[in-house]
C-alpha cells in the first residue's frame, strides 16, 4: 500500500509518469518504477546501488549509523545473548525460538549433520592443492543431486527440512574440504558437542580419539559464524535469489552464492588483512606502511579498516575485537609477531587524526582473521568459515522468495552496440 506518489518529467513526453512511493519499516522509501517501461525507458543502475531488488524482512543496515538488524535485532545483542543457531532459528522464522522450540530445532540440525557418502567421493577426487572453495561449491551443489527427488519448494516441510540439512552439513563439508587438503581421515558428526564444538572438533581433531575443544576457541568460532549469518542484498545473496528465481534446486542455488562470495571483492576481505600484515612483515615497517596509505597517488590501502557499507563504524567489530583479545590470551599468542603488526596498526587506526577523520576503523573482516589465523586456520580456509556462517542467511532470503508470489529476475540493460545491419553479400 501506498498514500505517497513521485511525478516524473520526461522531456519530448506531454503526459507525467505517475510513480508509487511504497513506505518501509526504517530506512529508505521505494519508488516503483516499473510503469516507465510502458513509455519506452528503463532506469540505469549499475551495480543496483540505488534499486531495491526486493520486498525483505530479514535483515535491515543503515551504513551512516553503523545499524544492522536481524529480524529487528541489533547484531551487537545477538553476538553477545545469543548463539549461531539461535540466530539460524530467528532468520528463518522471524523470532527468537522458545527454550523447547530452540532445543527441537538443534536436535534436528544435528540430526541431519552427516554427509551422504557420495559427496565425500567427490571431495577426495580434487586434487589435495585445489582451492578449498571450488571445492565446497562443488560439494554443495552435489548435495542438489543427493535430494533433488526429495526437494519440493513450494512445500513449507521441504524447505524445513532442506534448511536442516543445509545448516548441519554446512561445518561437516567445511571440515571435510580442510582435511582433505591436509590429507587427513575425515571425522564423523559429534552428536554431543555444540555446533562450533564439533566445527573445530572435524577439522582439528583426530580420528579415533576423543574431542578435545577448548570453550573460549568455540565460543569464537560460534561469534564469527553470528557476525557472518546475513548482511542484506549483497553480491552473493542477490545471486542466491537470482538464481533461485528461476525455480532450481535451492542447493544449487547456494552453491552459485558461494562462487560469488568467492571473489576476492566480497568474500575475501579477511583473507587479504592477513596477507596484507605478512607483507608488512614487522612492527619497523608499519610507519611506512601507515604513510602509503595516506598518500593518494600511491593506489595502496590497509586491508580491514572501513567497510563499503558502514560510513561510521562497523557495529559487529567491537563484538569481535573483544573475542579476538579473549582468544590470544587463551592462547597465549599476545607476542606473536603477526599479531603485534595487527595490535599496533589497530592503534595507529583508533588515534590517528586520519583514520579518525576519515572513518577508516577497524571492521569485522581485521579481528576475525586475526582471530582465524591464531586458531590455525589456513587464510586460503577463511572464505569457506564465512560462506559456512553465511548459508543461513542465503537460505533465509532464498526461502522468503519462494514462499511468496515471484517472478524470474530480468535485468535489463542500455544497449550501446552496432545497431541493425545487413549481412554483406558475398
Amino acid at each position: 500500500m501506498t498514500d505517497k506518489k513521485a511525478h516524473l518529467t520526461i522531456d519530448g513526453i506531454n503526459t507525467t509518469i505517475e510513480l508509487p512511493i511504497y513506505s518501509s519499516t526504517i530506512g529508505p522509501d521505494v519508488i516503483d518504477v516499473t510503469s516507465i517501461t510502458k513509455n519506452g525507458f528503463f532506469t540505469f543502475d549499475p551495480g543496483f546501488m540505488s534499486t531495491a531488488s526486493c520486498e525483505s524482512g530479514i535483515t535491515f543496515i543503515d551504513g551512516e549509523e553503523g545499524v544492522l538488524l536481524h529480524r529487528g535485532y541489533p547484531i551487537e545483542q545477538l553476538a553477545v545473548s545469543s548463539d549461531y543457531l539461535e540466530t539460524c532459528y530467528l532468520l528463518l522464522n522471524g523470532e527468537l525460538p522458545t527454550p523447547a522450540q530452540k532445543e527441537e530445532f538443534t536436535a534436528a540440525i544435528k540430526q541431519h549433520s552427516a554427509v551422504d557418502p557420495s559427496i565425500a567421493n567427490i571431495i577426495k577426487s580434487f586434487k589435495r592443492e585445489s582451492h578449498p572453495m571450488a571445492i565446497l561449491c562443488s560439494a554443495v551443489a552435489a548435495l542438489a543431486a543427493v535430494y533433488n527427488d526429495e526437494i519440493d519448494i513450494t512445500n513449507e516441510a521441504s524447505r524445513k527440512l532442506t534448511a536442516y540439512r543445509l545448516i548441519g552439513q554446512m561445518p561437516t563439508l567445511s571440515a571435510m574440504v580442510y582435511k582433505h587438503r591436509q590429507g587427513e581421515e575425515f571425522i564423523a558428526p559429534d552428536d554431543s558437542l555444540s555446533y562450533a564444538e564439533n566445527y573445530l572438533n572435524m577439522t582439528f581433531g583426530t580420528a579415533g580419539k576423543a574431542p578435545n575443544v577448548s570453550k573460549t576457541i568455540a565460543k569464537a568460532m560460534d561469534r564469527i559464524f553470528v557476525l557472518h549469518a546475513d548482511h542484506e542484498q549483497n553480491a552473493s545473496t542477490s545471486t542466491v535469489r537470482l538464481s533461485g528465481s528461476s525455480g532450481t534446486n535451492p542447493f544449487a542455488a547456494i552453491a552459485a552464492g558461494i562462487s560469488t562470495l568467492w571473489g576476492p571483492a566480497h568474500g575475501g576481505a579477511n583473507e587479504a588483512v592477513l596477507e596484507m600484515l605478512e607483507e608488512i612483515g614487522s612492527v619497523e615497517n608499519i610507519e611506512a606502511c601507515v604513510a602509503r596509505a595516506k598518500d593518494k597517488t600511491s593506489g595502496f590501502r590497509l586491508m580491514g579498516f572501513g567497510h563499503r557499507v558502514y560510513k561510521n563504524f562497523d557495529p559487529r567489530a567491537k563484538v569481535m575485537k573483544q573475542t579476538c583479545d579473549e582468544v590470544l590470551a587463551e592462547l597465549g599468542l599476545e607476542n606473536d609477531p603477526l599479531l603485534a603488526i595487527a595490535k599496533r596498526l589497530e592503534q595507529i587506526a583508533l588515534e590517528d587524526p586520519y583514520f579518525i577523520s576519515k572513518k577508516l576503523y577497524p571492521n569485522v573482516d581485521f579481528y576475525s582473521g586475526i582471530i582465524m589465523k591464531a586458531i590455525g586456520i589456513p587464510t586460503e580456509m577463511f572464505t569457506v568459515i564465512f560462506a559456512l556462517g553465511r548459508a543461513v542467511g542465503w537460505y533465509s532470503h532464498w526461502d522468503e522468495m519462494v514462499s511468496s508470489p515471484y517472478k524470474i529476475g530480468r535485468p535489463r540493460q542500455q544497449y550501446t552496440g552496432s545497431p541493425k545491419r545487413d549481412y554483406p553479400q558475398k
